[in-house]
C-alpha cells in the first residue's frame, strides 16, 4: 500500500523547514561546514525523507514507525538550532523563526502518529 507523502501537510511542512534551514545556515563559519551546519542540515533532511519513506512502507505499523524517526528528527534539528544560536552562530531572530515552525511540526507529526495508532 503506498501513500502519497506529496499530499500530506506534514510533508509539506517539513519540506518547506529543510528549504529554510539551508538558507539560514548558510552564511555559518567555514569551520562549521563539516560541523554543526552538516548536522542541522542532515536532521532537517532526515525528516521529509522518513515520511516519505514511511509512505512507501505496506503497513501501517512500519509508516507510523517511520514517522516516529521523522519525529525524533524534528527534535533533534530544534535542539540543534537552539545551540547554533547559543554558540552565536545563528542569529536569534532566524532560531525563533525555526524553532516556532518546528514546533508546529512536531504537534503535527504527533497528530497523524495518534490518528493512525488509533485506527490501527
Amino acid at each position: 500500500m503506498s501513500r502519497d507523502h506529496r499530499k500530506l501537510k506534514v510533508f509539506e511542512m517539513a519540506d518547506g523547514l529543510v528549504l529554510e534551514v539551508y538558507r539560514r545556515t548558510r552564511d555559518f563559519p567555514v569551520e562549521e561546514r563539516y560541523g554543526l551546519q552538516a548536522q542541522i542540515r542532515r536532521a532537517a533532511v532526515s525528516i521529509p525523507t522518513n515520511i516519505v519513506e514511511g509512505c512507501a512502507r505496506r503497513t501501517t505499523r512500519d509508516y507510523v514507525q517511520f514517522l516516529v524517526i521523522a519525529l525524533g528528527s524534528a527534535s533533534e534539528a530544534r535542539y540543534l538550532i537552539a545551540l547554533a544560536a547559543r554558540l552565536g552562530i545563528l542569529a536569534a531572530s532566524h532560531r525563533d523563526e525555526l524553532e516556532q515552525r518546528y514546533d508546529e511540526l512536531v504537534r503535527a507529526l504527533e497528530g497523524l502518529i495518534r490518528s493512525l495508532e488509533s485506527r490501527a
